[in-house]
């Protein structure tokens, strides 16, 4: 059986920069992927296409595909990139007016299906395909921890608000999850187990390569499946995946004047001055060809893992969603002529649920601290060079859970808990602070300051709110947390009175 894996993630992005590491991040991802992905989806289904995805969507991207602000956001830049398409029509160079009127083209396409489809937000999208059986949905942490670092009270609030959150927004809770970077410690199992997530994602290394089936973890019933590198490379490599191809767009080329992007990749050592025009017939026929690599490449890795081990086996490719149309403009097309070609070629294709429920699951393992990071441990987000990311996140959390269990123990006995925005959102700020993205872009050296600034600006609303808090000034405490909801105001569903107490049980 083959399963394909896909994981939505941005960081939280609104309200905070937009140009060039801001919310244009989220509107281009959305504009290039959200929307083309979930529209081809949207259409097998309607073709009677079922069980075709597990789509991994993490709290902290849903709550953006909802936010209106962000839905604003997104409209006005639709309609940028179509006037900016008009421009490009008017250009002396006729490679420019056709670029110029394909994006038109395009943007105007965008536009309607934003304004019929996606104008209460992305919740509603996503539950038409979980209703029409066309996805698996996974959750995940709230804001995208990287759970092997984080105290075991945030880690296990942070995941069960998370499950909480996709229930309200999709009326759906995920069977699975895609823990953040893949991050696992052991004994993580039973924090799963305990949350009720029945499998989730660890990458091929963590299973020694062996990801022919998936594998309950330890005495838990919880299963981890292995992403297979050796599919999964064969799409996304930076030497030899296909987006490198010569016939597809180039990521890197701009337009300055529009910001259209006018070239294909023509060549790797190919400056972008010199990179022929554009070509999207030359590009669909890349895509087939593609296409039928990928299904053979598929095809003799299931049959030679089904001999190896004696019985059928199970295949995983696993990729950033935002890899099909962000990175890769063809992306989409590759998918919706890819999802075709499988079940006419005969290959069986499921998701995770399915694979579990069909049987395609082995015998124990014993899984050690791994990621799907750089070496495959946890030197992105625990290296030398981000040792001073790791302590501030130590003493935000620890600030934070000291601070509310002090108000908790001051609590009268058997006085009612109300709820308290004031906690909620000090949580809320300790949980941006440690938000894997930051520490990856400063190792990955990508917007580096903008993630520090990041992780400092959140560190000091949460230590501005408990400062308030300890020191009794409610009335500032208050005023402070509504001024940073204004600009972090993701999750309204998150309940400091859930947060695990010192010693079990509610705080």
């Amino acid at each position: 059986m083959f399963s394909l894996v896909l994981h939505s993630h941005l960081p939280w992005l609104a309200n905070h920069g937009r140009w060039p590491v801001g919310e244009e991040w989220l509107y281009q991802s959305w504009a290039a992927t959200y929307l083309p992905v979930t529209d081809v989806l949207r259409r097998l289904a309607r073709e009677g296409h079922t069980r075709m995805v597990t789509l991994g969507i993490t709290p902290v991207l849903a709550a953006q595909l909802d936010d209106p602000h962000c839905l604003a956001g997104m409209h006005h830049w639709l309609g940028n990139w179509q006037l900016r398409a008009h421009e490009a029509a008017g250009m002396a160079e006729e490679s420019y007016r056709a670029l110029g009127a394909r994006e038109h083209r395009a943007a105007g396409a965008a536009l309607e299906m934003f304004e019929t489809r996606w104008r209460h937000g992305g919740s509603p999208v996503l539950r038409e395909l979980v209703d029409a059986d066309a996805i698996e949905l996974l959750g995940g942490p709230l804001a995208h921890p990287f759970q092997p670092l984080l105290d075991p009270r945030m880690r296990e609030f942070s995941l069960t608000e998370g499950l909480h959150d996709a229930q309200t927004r999709w009326q759906h809770r995920p069977r699975g999850i895609w823990g953040p970077e893949c991050g696992f410690t052991p004994g993580m199992e039973t924090g799963y187990a305990a949350a009720g997530v029945e499998h989730f994602m660890v990458d091929g290394p963590a299973l020694h390569g062996d990801t022919s089936l998936g594998r309950t973890v330890l005495d838990s019933d919880v299963v981890c499946f292995g992403r297979d590198l050796q599919v999964s490379y064969r799409v996304w490599s930076p030497k030899s995946g296909y987006p490198g191809h010569s016939a597809y767009r180039d990521f890197h080329t701009y337009c300055h004047d529009t910001g259209l992007k006018p070239s294909r990749v023509t060549g790797r050592a190919v400056p972008s001055e010199d990179k022929a025009p554009y070509d999207p017939e030359l590009a669909s026929l890349a895509v087939d060809r593609h296409v039928s690599d990928f299904v053979e490449t598929i095809r003799r890795r299931l049959r030679s893992e089904s001999a190896r081990i004696g019985r059928d086996a199970l295949v995983v490719a696993a990729f950033d969603t935002e890899l099909f149309g962000h990175w890769w403009f063809e992306g989409p097309l590759f998918l919706e002529r890819l999802l075709r070609a499988l079940p006419e070629a005969g290959i069986e294709v499921g998701t995770l649920t399915d694979a579990r429920d069909r049987g395609y699951v082995g015998g124990p393992v014993d899984l050690a601290d791994s990621s799907w990071g750089s070496g495959k441990d946890w030197r992105v987000w625990a290296g030398d060079q981000v040792s001073d990311l790791v302590r501030l996140n130590d003493e935000v959390v620890r600030t934070t859970l000291d601070t509310l269990d002090k108000a908790h123990g001051g609590r009268a006995l058997g006085a009612p808990v109300l709820r308290n925005r004031v906690h909620d959102q000090m949580l809320r700020e300790a949980l941006l602070t440690v938000s894997s993205d930051w520490a990856f872009m400063v190792s990955k050296d990508t917007a580096a300051a903008y993630a520090r600034d990041r992780a400092h600006t959140h560190a000091h609303a949460l230590r501005e709110i408990a400062d308030a808090v300890a020191s009794g000034r409610d009335s500032a405490a208050v005023r402070l947390a509504d001024g940073w909801n204004r600009a972090d105001n993701l999750f309204p569903g998150l309940d400091a009175r859930r947060l695990p107490g010192r010693h079990g049980g509610k705080s």
